[in-house]
């Protein structure tokens, strides 16, 4: 798989994105949304107990969220949730 990653900044915060060349798609970690979006100091955790409070409800995760490997903060390849456009 031919892939590209890259990091956007918004609001001086940074969002991981991987571009996948052979499916054409961009996808975007899903923790960095959330911490763009919300101003969480602990946004992983915001986002496990979203999902949690979703599954409690009988809510389905989208088909597009997936998870990657991505560069944390550490430096280190670690696998995050990640979302596509399509």
């Amino acid at each position: 798989m031919k892939q590209q990653s890259a990091i956007q900044l918004f609001e001086d915060k940074k969002v991981r994105t991987l571009w996948n060349a052979e499916e054409e798609k961009w996808f975007i970690s899903i923790v960095d949304v959330i911490e763009v979006l919300t101003n969480s100091e602990r946004p992983r955790k915001y986002w496990s107990d979203l999902k949690a409070k979703l599954q409690k409800e009988g809510s389905e995760l989208s088909e597009k969220i997936g998870q990657l490997k991505m560069v944390a903060k550490d430096g280190k390849m670690r696998t995050t949730d990640v979302a596509s456009r399509w």
